[in-house]
């Protein structure tokens, strides 16, 4: 079975390609389909934006299409940034990324250790050529760091703490994270329900 991946994030695919290893499916990127247009996330939630780029590109392609929307809700911020964490100092793209937490830690600088918790969370939806859209959820709750730590990873990683860790998901291994972060939880949860289909 092949899946599309609704996405051009090289680092993003990289990440769902290793926790999808053991399915037997083939992924596919955008890069594989360069007359898919950019899918407008315009949308108010994960599940909004997820479910929209999975469609556009599932019509696009005539596959069966994999997209998720992820980003960082902080507590102290009234769970912003969002879905708009990707842009959060403006523009979008992996460029951002140290402007993103860079703006992050600054509005959190007056925010003391023990109030300044956060959660990932990723909604990845998953549509299919004949109209079905099922939806997959993962969190990773943590807190902020004081500062950047680690090059591993991308988007917030140096700047979050998975709870009951004291280092960073960007001073983590890839597999350390995939077992903690929500991107993980969310494909576990698609890896099930991709098992249980009898046609794989």
């Amino acid at each position: 079975m092949d899946i599309v991946l609704a996405t051009r994030n090289k680092k993003k695919i990289e990440e769902i390609k290793r926790i999808t290893a053991e399915l037997p499916i083939t992924i596919l990127s955008l890069d594989n389909f360069p007359g898919c247009p950019e899918t407008v996330e315009d949308k108010e939630t994960f599940e909004g934006n997820a479910i929209k780029k999975a469609v556009e590109v599932c019509t696009c392609t005539g596959k069966p299409s994999l997209a998720d929307d992820s980003g960082l809700e902080v507590d102290a911020l009234g769970n912003a940034p969002g879905v708009y964490s990707a842009r959060y100092a403006g523009g979008s793209g992996s460029g951002n990324d140290v402007k993103n937490y860079e703006k992050l830690l600054h509005e959190l600088k007056n925010v003391p250790t023990e109030k300044r918790g956060a959660r990932f969370v990723c909604c990845m939806a998953l549509a299919f050529p004949d109209g079905q859209v099922k939806t997959f959820f993962g969190y990773s709750k943590g807190r902020i760091g004081l500062e950047p730590k680690g090059i591993t990873g991308f988007g917030y990683d140096p700047v979050f703490l998975p709870q009951g860790f004291e280092k960073t998901f960007a001073e983590m291994t890839g597999k350390e994270k995939d077992n903690l972060s929500h991107r993980g939880k969310a494909l576990e949860k698609l890896a099930e329900f991709l098992h249980g289909r009898t046609h794989l």
